[in-house]
């Protein structure tokens, strides 16, 4: 069976030029997220994205008019909400008789139950309404999202790549340096695995003190960019934007730094290692 309340969760479409008024009702689950104020909870009142906001010059608690089919009325502005539409205004279904008397929903979303044969419910409701027209369901992740996520992640590799990359560089010539000190160290008994050891925890200490530096210098940029991002595109930096370096994330970002000048330093540290004492004193 659906899981649904009783109406179920719908909306209208009041005008089809912009800005168009989606008028919900049913289960708040498929409501736009409530940033601040609240959700329109009677007539007279909206709620209206960030970019809605910042495009006309106007604020919370301002008053606008709103016309359809030939019907005029003045709303308040309640409420900020989580959308990317720009021209999308969102009521309660109590404001529909003010505007648009005695229309009927024109869109019913529905959250089917865990093990709900999808086939069967739809043959159910095309039989008890056929001017009904089921949409295929949605994954709920946005086609934004996964390329936002998807170049993050690329561009967190690259960099990651060039990090270890730069480590291996340093630890290199680093050794090329300090090749006669090798040479004697192991002279006097240092083994192979030792001097390993030696050139991996240099690099590793410089990871640590790269780690602990870079964290709050990412955090001070991320404060600073993604607020002149959103502004850029007309919206607000909004919390989940900007809340998103929590305590165990924060560790993780440091030990990352440990582990990529670890990672570039085996390689060239063990080369190092390798080499015997007379060919490094004999280059000396």
């Amino acid at each position: 069976m659906a899981r649904t309340r009783n109406p179920p969760p719908s909306r209208l479409r009041a005008s089809r030029s912009p800005p168009t008024i989606l008028f919900h009702r049913g289960d708040t689950d498929f409501r736009p997220r409530v940033l601040s104020g609240h959700w329109p909870d009677g007539p007279g009142q909206v709620a209206v994205p960030s970019r809605f906001l910042n495009q006309r010059g106007l604020a919370l608690d301002d008053t606008i008019t709103v016309q359809a089919q030939g019907n005029r009325t003045q709303v308040r502005i309640v409420g900020l909400v989580l959308t990317n539409n720009a021209d999308e205004i969102f009521a309660d279904w109590s404001g529909v008789d003010a505007l648009v008397p005695g229309t009927r929903a024109d869109t019913y979303l529905v959250q089917t139950a865990p093990g709900t044969d999808r086939d069967t419910f739809t043959s159910a409701v095309r039989a008890a309404d056929p001017g009904l027209r089921v949409l295929p369901p949605r994954d709920g992740t946005s086609s934004t999202a996964v390329i936002i996520i998807s170049a993050s992640v690329v561009l967190t590799l690259v960099l990651g790549a060039v990090a270890a990359l730069g480590v291996f560089n340093t630890v290199v010539l680093n050794a090329r340096e300090r090749r006669r000190d090798l040479g004697m160290l192991k002279s006097i008994g240092m083994t192979p695995r030792q001097v390993t050891v030696l050139l991996v925890t240099s690099m590793g200490g410089l990871g640590v003190l790269g780690g602990v530096a870079g964290v709050p210098i990412g955090i001070a940029v991320h404060r600073l960019v993604v607020p002149a991002m959103a502004q850029a595109g007309q919206a607000d930096a909004v919390d989940i934007l900007m809340n998103v370096y929590h305590a165990p994330l924060l560790a993780l970002l440091a030990l990352t730094g440990v582990v990529i000048a670890v990672l570039g330093a085996v390689v060239p540290a063990r080369g190092a290692a390798r080499l015997s004492i007379a060919t490094v004193l004999h280059n000396e």
